[in-house]
């Protein structure tokens, strides 16, 4: 008869001895790993992944490399790999005039960097001293930049509470049409605390325009502007100033004569 030989299953290990050998194990796959990771760091750091040239595109019309370089190249950081990219768009966003960065990397050591500049539609501020004001973009963004550099000399000065820029510029734009008649443009905007609108026009002359609604203000303006050539012409007299917060209708001051008129039903019959 053959005989059947059976071997016998190796011994298993006690439980602390197997939990010991895991943690070795454990431990010297995370002390590879860490070696791993500082070669990694170290490498990315090396001089051979600096970053050694920057492209820019875009709207530069009132940048150059120098003050590029001057305002965003200080406050960049690292090489190739490890730069922050959000950062180095908050840099380059820090040069005057730029209103957006888009920072890319170009392989193998260079960012690529597109600007977007302000459009300035409007000075902002009521200072007298050029310097101390800021500006007004398209967009009714308020930005500092060098009043100085504006190529447009005849944009209008606006006027509000901290974050009305947008809503001013708004008015602004939409009353430029209603002044158009009588032969003026809206040289100065502003917007008071309580909400009362105030126009200064390139003739001299000051309108103010009360409180409301966008709609009611402006359709408020266009009720005056539609009298006064009557008032005007009877006086022959350029206007001075004109109060629309009346309920009844407006008081002005034409160059020499005070006058309140009422309403367009009214307005051939002007009360001193």
């Amino acid at each position: 008869m053959a005989t059947l030989l059976q071997s016998n299953p190796p011994p298993t290990l006690p439980l602390d001895v197997r939990l010991m050998q895991g943690t070795a194990t454990l431990l010297v796959a995370l002390l590879l790993l860490g070696v791993a990771a500082l070669v990694l760091h170290w490498a990315v750091r090396l001089p051979v992944f600096a970053i050694r040239s920057i492209g820019i595109e875009g709207d530069v019309a009132h940048n150059n490399v120098v003050t590029i370089r001057a305002n965003a190249l200080p406050k960049l950081a690292g090489s190739f790999f490890t730069i922050d990219l959000h950062q180095a768009q908050s840099a380059f966003e820090s040069v005057p005039w730029v209103r957006r960065a888009v920072v890319r990397r170009a392989w193998p050591d260079r960012l690529n960097v597109r600007l977007e500049e302000f459009q300035a539609a409007a000075l902002w501020g009521g200072s007298d001293e050029p310097e101390a004001r800021k500006l007004v973009s398209r967009h009714g963004e308020v930005f500092e930049a060098n009043i100085g550099d504006v190529e447009d000399d005849g944009l209008p000065t606006l006027r509000g509470p901290e974050g009305s820029a947008s809503q001013v510029l708004a008015m602004w734009q939409r009353l430029g049409p209603v002044a158009a008649p009588m032969q003026a443009r809206i040289e100065a905007l502003t917007l008071s605390a309580r909400g009362s609108w105030r126009a200064e026009l390139d003739n001299g002359a000051v309108i103010e325009l009360g409180r409301g609604s966008d709609d009611e203000v402006l359709a408020r303006a266009e009720r005056f502007v539609a009298t006064l050539p009557q008032v005007t012409a009877r006086y022959g007299r350029a206007l001075e100033y004109a109060d629309l917060r009346h309920n009844d209708g407006y008081a002005l001051r034409l160059h020499g004569v005070a006058t309140l008129v009422a309403p367009a039903s009214d307005a051939k019959s002007p009360k001193h």
